[in-house]
């Protein structure tokens, strides 16, 4: 404010003086010289640029005052503001030459309004977090197979009477004999849907994605417990335990551990002629087997840094929660049970259901069919843990 005042008083200080010129000029030649009234309209100019920033320099204090006197924060220059009200600038800025460089520190950007606040943005992450998905691997294990048929019939053989037997010539040959039977797998279906707005699938494309994936591992989810428990009532499947032997022992080892029960359940699919190709049983069930140690506190056969699948007795181990805690099911996969695809998984979308259309919405549906067979029960045998070892 000092300095501004001074400037309006030496403005009008030469103005006067220029005045007393101009008014000598006239006198003598009747009028002032052209050089003479440049200077004074340019004092003129100055003096009333100096006056408007005067004015503004009053109201700014003014407005302060106000501000102050009701507790309202002042507000903070924006970056470009800081730099050009900056007195490095404004002295390089007067004798600047082209070459010169100008540095002006500023201060930091904060989130208010007129600095950086409305620059900064939430970043969004694209993919939704979801759920964790259970690891589903029972089908894996069984023999893949397709139908074109709402109905999957085999014949299964169900006694062997074996004669054979050495014969001398010219006597009778024995005869054997061979019984089978009929039996058939329904195909059913397997299905659930979701609604959805129609903005949301058109304006994230991941999203859709995100929905056709979980859609399908619902299905899949479903599936696996209805090869393992389906009761074969109404439209369930009948499942594989449902229809597996009773685990019963061939005899009883010494110091019996949940290893060795594991051990002569293998021995009594392959007494049915079906040798195991695999273990399925709880995670914890498998961890507290993999965590078995000897007194010397070694572990029995685990190798905590081996980066081979979990394998017992040389058969793949399928650590499932579709198995009940202490539940084990052992058996020939491959030969005793097939599943067979009528309609793999399927997305479908529609608007015209129920009211979809004037609501904007969507309907999207997962469905598949399919029936499983299970030729051999024999060949699989399943029991608990806790009725041979205590636990």
């Amino acid at each position: 404010m000092k300095k501004a005042a001074t400037e309006l008083k030496r403005l009008g200080d030469e103005l006067k003086s220029f005045a007393e010129t101009a008014k000598s000029e006239i006198k003598k030649n009747g009028e002032m010289s052209a050089e003479t009234k440049a200077k004074v309209d340019e004092l003129l100019v100055k003096q009333a640029e100096q006056q408007n920033e005067f004015s503004a320099r009053i109201a700014e204090l003014e407005q302060k005052s106000v501000r102050r006197g009701s507790g309202e924060p002042a507000q903070a220059k924006s970056v470009g503001e800081q730099f050009v009200e900056h007195a490095d600038f404004k002295a390089a800025a007067e004798n600047f030459d082209g070459k010169s460089k100008i540095r002006v520190g500023m201060k930091s950007v904060t989130s208010l309004p007129n600095s950086g606040g409305a620059l900064v943005r939430p970043d969004r992450i694209a993919t939704p977090v979801m759920l964790p998905d259970r690891r589903l691997t029972v089908v894996d294990l069984l023999t893949p197979g397709r139908t074109s048929s709402n109905l999957v019939e085999y014949v299964r053989e169900t006694g062997f009477v074996n004669n054979a037997n050495v014969v001398s010539e010219g006597a009778r040959k024995p005869e054997s004999n061979i019984t089978f039977e009929l039996d058939d797998a329904k195909v059913r279906t397997i299905a659930h849907w979701i609604k959805a707005s129609r903005q949301i699938l058109s304006d994230a494309p991941g999203l859709a994605s995100m929905i056709d994936g979980r859609l399908r591992y619902g299905l899949d989810f479903k599936k696996e417990l209805q090869v393992l428990k389906g009761s074969g009532v109404g439209e369930n499947l009948h499942g594989i335990i449902p229809q597996a032997s009773a685990f019963t022992p061939a005899f009883t080892p010494m110091l019996q551990t949940r290893i060795d029960i594991l051990r002569l359940s293998l021995l009594q699919a392959e007494l049915a002629e079906y040798p195991a190709t695999g273990i399925v049983l709880h995670p914890t069930d498998w961890a507290q087997i993999e965590l078995t140690k000897t007194t010397e506190g070694a572990y029995v056969f685990a190798n905590p840094v081996a980066l081979a699948g979990p394998v017992m007795w040389g058969r793949p181990v399928v650590a499932t929660q579709a198995m009940d805690l202490g539940e084990f099911l052992t058996g020939a996969f491959r030969l005793g049970a097939q599943y067979f695809d009528r309609e793999q998984a399927a997305i479908l979308v529609a608007t015209e259901n129920e009211d979809d259309f004037v609501k904007n919405l969507i309907t999207i549906l997962a469905e598949e069919r399919g029936t499983l067979a299970v030729y051999r029960p024999e060949a699989f045998n399943t029991g608990d843990f806790g009725d041979f070892d205590g636990t």
